[in-house]
């Protein structure tokens, strides 16, 4: 799908607790002097450990002066359409121009109906739904004579317009099913999905398929739906660079309570992404289709850019075991680049991030031979061990390539689903050569996984007895032969096709 333009946004996304709201407000304070351009908040008033949403965005819209607000999203079922627009167009004008209004139709039907609200079929929501953006851009709009005149099925009004928010409020819908996508498309000005409710990031593409067709049937411009997408956690700068260009997402918003966590997205990931969003779009593109008579430049024979300068990390052929998880003779190799080849500075940061990521790997790991190491001297829990590697196998699956297996944890599915759909499927069809390495790095994960398990039986057996520490030691030192030697095989055989290609 197109890349639509638009400037790119990054955001966090908190959870509004009333256990600590002081939390709240001081995240978004921190995430407004870090550099982010939007906080947003969700909205669940039938959720009793949530402050009000509305108060909320009040209250630290006060306590801020550049960020941009939001929630995420409101239920419209709960939040009457033209109440909502005063309210929306109050905080707009009190905020100098930064709320912006993320709508939905209401998911949490009993929770909504417990709370007094209308009890709506799916259908039903939508249409009321549709209502109640009629009716919130006709109090808006205050240049046209007359009160509001509506008589819905869902919605009756007979008010005054007004008042006019401080700048035109974008109305983003959090849509995933057919209706409310082309409902986005005739609408809304933003798309607003979560990527864990969404089935592959491949679905992306074909939800911008129907807004904006749509949005054309609209006789509007698919230029004029921002799209926007909320993450369960952070993703690589080369993955959100590839959502940008491929599937016209232009707005990053991360679920965070991590101070850290917030200041790396501002001031690490997001110039990171920006700048390979920029490289790529000042790119020059013909003018004209090339002549069938010359073949047109391509990755293996321009001559801009300079030599590669990522070195894969060899493997410096160290084993701790006896053990053999696979045959290192059978692993097949890549097609080799021509020598000349030459590298945009895009492509050369697309070639050291597969390093630098490893380099993370490579650092974990040394960190669950040191817990290991911290259990046997008796100055670790094992308990707590096992819940540190347990996170260090979550990240793993974050930071590398091709997936483990389909029954792998399900708070990783998000990254199974960008790995599966952003990775190897574009290197396969970019280069039909690489199918036997990526074939073979997918068995290799696999195994890595079942290695892994391991390591987590071990240590459950040596909370158990304190004599299988020696077991523990044996598994975790196949780990390590099974992981640097993976890794290093990885490098060797994708680091320049990731370089032409990207991710």
């Amino acid at each position: 799908m197109p890349d639509y333009g638009h400037d790119l946004l990054f955001g966090a996304n908190f959870a509004p607790s009333a256990h600590q709201a002081d939390t709240v407000v001081a995240l978004s304070q921190l995430a407004e002097r870090s550099g982010l351009d939007l906080v947003t908040f969700q909205d669940h008033p039938y959720q009793p450990a949530f402050l009000d949403t509305w108060t909320l965005l009040s209250y630290v819209a006060a306590a801020t002066e550049r960020i941009r607000l939001a929630g995420n999203v409101h239920p419209l079922p709960l939040r009457p359409p033209a109440m909502l627009a005063q309210a929306a167009a109050s905080l707009d004008i009190l905020s100098r121009g930064r709320f912006e209004l993320a709508l939905g139709s209401g998911g949490f039907r009993e929770a909504i109906a417990a709370m007094g609200g209308p009890r709506l079929t799916p259908s039903q929501a939508v249409d009321a739904l549709e209502e109640g953006i009629a009716i919130i851009r006709a109090a808006w709009d205050t240049d046209t004579p007359g009160d509001i005149r509506h008589d819905g099925q869902h919605y009756q009004v007979s008010a005054q317009r007004g008042p006019r928010p401080a700048h035109d409020v974008g109305i983003w819908l959090g849509a995933y099913k057919p209706r409310m996508l082309r409902l986005t498309g005739r609408l809304a000005d933003g798309w607003l999905p979560s990527l864990p409710y969404l089935r592959s990031i491949g679905a992306i593409g074909e939800g911008n398929a129907v807004i904006d067709e749509a949005a054309a049937e609209a006789g509007r411009s698919p230029r004029d739906i921002r799209r926007l997408l909320n993450l369960a956690e952070e993703l690589p700068a080369t993955q959100l660079a590839e959502l940008a260009l491929t599937y016209g997402v232009s707005v990053f918003n991360i679920v965070v309570d991590d101070p850290r966590q917030i200041q790396r997205f501002a001031q690490e990931t997001a110039p990171a992404v920006r700048e390979l969003v920029a490289a790529e779009r000042d790119r020059p593109r013909p003018a004209t289709a090339p002549s069938t008579t010359e073949p047109p430049a391509t990755a293996q024979n321009t001559t801009e850019g300079a030599a590669l300068p990522a070195t894969p990390t060899p493997d410096d052929g160290v084993r701790l075991t006896e053990i053999r998880v696979w045959d290192e003779t059978t692993r097949p190799t890549a097609p080799r680049p021509e020598p000349e080849r030459r590298y945009t500075p895009a492509e050369q940061a697309n070639a050291q991030h597969l390093i630098d990521v490893h380099d993370h790997l490579r650092g974990e790991l040394a960190r669950l031979r040191d817990l290991v190491d911290q259990v046997a001297a008796g100055t670790l829990d094992a308990g707590a061990a096992r819940s540190h590697i347990n996170t260090m196998t979550m990240r793993q699956n974050n930071w590398t390539l091709g997936a483990y297996c389909e029954s792998y944890c399900r708070l990783v599915t998000m990254h199974h689903s960008a790995e599966d759909a952003m990775v190897f499927p574009n290197l396969r069809r970019a280069e039909p050569g690489l199918a036997p390495v990526l074939d073979r790095l997918q068995e290799e994960h696999h195994a890595i996984h079942k290695v892994i398990e391991r390591v987590d039986r071990a240590l459950v057996a040596f909370v158990g007895d304190p004599a299988g520490l020696a077991d523990l030691r044996t598994t975790v030192d196949l780990l390590t032969d099974t992981l640097l030697s993976h890794l290093s095989y990885e490098e060797r055989e994708l680091v320049e096709p990731l370089a032409r290609h990207g991710i």
